[in-house]
């Protein structure tokens, strides 16, 4: 997290190495993923995870009911705190889709980050 912390609180800060970016998603998603096991919510950031979390009915199969979805960075924001996610939700930098995906918001911040 410390490669990514200074280009999420300022976004004129140089984008970090590609593989610095892919540790920080994958770390905490996966963390949401394991502080809230299950198969009910799909959360994706994609190029890098998509993770099952949270408790309910199990997909197995195509699209699954719940599903979460945003691009890396704004991940990182929502997951370091510096980002509200109805505040994302409002300004369409996430997509939600099933009436559980939005339990992820209850997940976070994964690891807080102050300005």
């Amino acid at each position: 997290m410390l490669a990514v912390a200074d280009w999420l609180r300022d976004d004129t800060a140089p984008t970090p190495g590609r593989a610095a970016l892919a540790a920080a998603v994958r770390l905490t998603a996966r963390t949401v993923a394991q502080d809230a096991p299950g198969n009910s919510v799909e959360l994706r950031v994609p190029p890098f995870v998509a993770v099952q979390c949270i408790e309910g009915v199990r997909h197995t199969r195509g699209t699954p009911p719940n599903v979460v979805e945003l691009a890396p960075r704004d991940w990182l924001l929502l997951a370091t705190g510096l980002l509200d996610f109805d505040e994302a939700l409002s300004a369409h930098r996430v997509s939600v889709s099933g009436h559980r995906a939005g339990d992820v918001a209850g997940l976070l911040p994964v690891v807080p980050l102050s300005m």
